[in-house]
């Protein structure tokens, strides 16, 4: 009776675990949410307590959520102050996104080999979401799609240590990405991403890194010449 007992004492605790997993996985996307929106702007304070109430959570995945942002370099937390929105430096930003174009361009090449006719239908059905998101002028969506677009991509590679390490630097370049387009034409920068399918499409590995590392230099560009010119780091 008691191994039977440890047996469901056990179940118990990894359902647990897993349903707070999962629960902090949706808290930090709403997060992210409210920070791409402007909602929680660069310095803007997070207080675990609002976030819970506000989500109808206890504050157990509001932490792991802000723990996780802040491994990515999204949220700073300070002990005796709480969590606030971090801006990097230009220096910061200009590194993670340089290396994040360098990442893509290389997952472009090795894609090249191993992107099915399924992958190239989706990301022409992802470039059909950006211009609808650009009609609907809905920021966010826009951004999810486009993220999306560059995921599926780095997952045709085949390379899961690439895939891991660019989902690193990913939220991080999304969010300031959004915040520098605010107000821009969405149509643009959906249509930008033709001339990445129209390269894989070709199969000319060369020709699909050189498109996706302009593509990202031009990325870059949009975010630095929106971005304000000040040391960072510290939401003070």
């Amino acid at each position: 009776m008691t191994a039977e007992r440890d047996e469901i004492e056990r179940d118990d605790f990894g359902r647990e675990d897993l349903n707070r997993e999962v629960l902090s996985v949706q808290v930090k996307d709403r997060i992210l949410q409210w920070i791409m929106e402007g909602e929680l702007p660069p310095g803007s304070r997070i207080v675990e307590t609002r976030v819970a109430r506000r989500l109808g959570v206890s504050q157990a995945p509001v932490r792991e959520a802000l723990r996780d942002l802040a491994s990515v370099g999204i949220v700073q937390v300070e002990p005796y102050r709480g969590a606030f929105v971090r801006e990097p430096s230009r220096e910061e930003l200009v590194e993670a996104m340089t290396l994040r174009g360098e990442l893509e361009a290389l997952g472009a090449r090795w894609a090249v080999e191993r992107i099915t006719d399924e992958d190239l239908a989706e990301l022409r059905r992802l470039i059909g979401a950006m211009e609808e998101a650009a009609e609907a002028h809905d920021t966010h969506a826009h951004a999810l799609h486009n993220t999306r677009f560059h995921q599926r991509i780095m997952e045709a590679s085949g390379n899961r240590s690439l895939l891991w390490v660019w989902s690193l630097l990913e939220p991080m370049a999304r969010t300031y990405y959004t915040a520098a387009v605010s107000g821009a034409d969405l149509g643009w920068l959906g249509r930008r991403h033709v001339a990445i399918l129209e390269a894989l499409e070709s199969r000319d590995a060369e020709k699909v890194a050189d498109v996706m590392r302009a593509h990202a230099m031009e990325a870059e560009e949009i975010v630095l010449s929106h971005y304000p010119d000040t040391e960072g780091g510290d939401p003070r």
